[in-house]
């Protein structure tokens, strides 16, 4: 499923957040939103889901406005995994997981819907806590429960907030490989907020950088990933290398900060020391 948007802008009171971004993933694509703190990334995400409503613009699935989807279809279409989901509800893992299968429930949950939940938990890896209760879960598995969640809703386009935040090396390569594999096998588009320059670079056919909630640059990662944008965007100078796992961006210093930079006006031991001896001596 092809998703466009299109001249997108949103505003939180006065503070313009997103100014007139305009980009397009193709069906089948993994696509990264990357850019600094700031820079509009979870709120275009935000956006494309219809969780906010954009000032102004359009985002559209395969040509049809996502404003004008019913609420029961557009569960269907987009899964959207956020920054972070702390269940406060005594769930197992698999009773938050068969909650991704609301759009399709009419009277009550069948077999067939158990059977995808258990499919599911196997292919995250997970099944072999599916009786325990979320608060018995590390961060790094809960995050896996709510993109276990959002595949169980069967969308043919996967938003994922930051999904590698709360996990380790290891899980961060097998989760988004398996993104990965999903978008190449055809079983849907997958869009994600990534801080990992070599990750996104890494599982990405496309990179939008975003930059004061504008675009950039967009494109393939060698054409996105260099020197003059990573100096522009992010204000650090950097060496781009390719290899076997594709571009990398290895960060030298920040621009912003000159190294030797006098910080004793910050941290004097001999003055904490004497104002010690000051109370001490009252």
């Amino acid at each position: 499923m092809k998703l466009k948007v299109k001249e997108c802008s949103f505003c939180y009171g006065s503070r313009q957040v997103l100014d007139k971004v305009t980009m397009q993933i193709k069906e089948g694509e993994t696509a990264s939103i990357v850019g600094p703190n700031g820079s509009g990334k979870s709120t275009l995400l935000r956006c494309i889901c219809h969780v906010l409503k954009p000032k102004s613009g359009f985002v559209y699935l395969n040509g049809k406005e996502v404003a004008l989807i019913g609420s029961r279809e557009l569960p269907r279409l987009l899964g959207y995994v956020p920054q972070s989901g702390a269940e406060v509800f005594p769930l197992t893992v698999f009773e938050a997981v068969l909650l991704g299968r609301k759009p399709y429930l009419s009277w009550g949950v069948g077999a067939g819907d158990r059977e995808i939940v258990t499919r599911i938990l196997r292919f995250m890896n997970i099944e072999g806590f599916a009786l325990k209760y979320l608060n018995e879960l590390s961060g790094g598995e809960k995050q896996k429960v709510l993109i276990a969640r959002a595949l169980a809703q069967e969308p043919e386009v996967l938003l994922l907030d930051e999904p590698t935040s709360n996990l380790d090396i290891r899980h961060q390569l097998e989760v988004l490989g398996l993104l990965k594999n999903l978008a190449c096998q055809g079983k849907m588009t997958v869009i994600m907020v990534l801080h990992d320059l070599n990750l996104a670079s890494r599982f990405s056919d496309q990179l939008i950088l975003l930059s004061s909630g504008k675009v950039f640059a967009a494109g393939p990662p060698p054409a996105v990933l260099n020197q003059d944008n990573i100096r522009a965007v992010y204000s650090v100078e950097a060496r781009i290398e390719q290899n076997g796992a594709g571009v990398q961006v290895l960060p030298i210093r920040s621009l912003t900060w000159p190294e030797g930079e006098d910080v004793s006006s910050l941290y004097n031991p001999a003055g904490r020391e004497k104002a010690a001896i000051g109370k001490a001596t009252v």
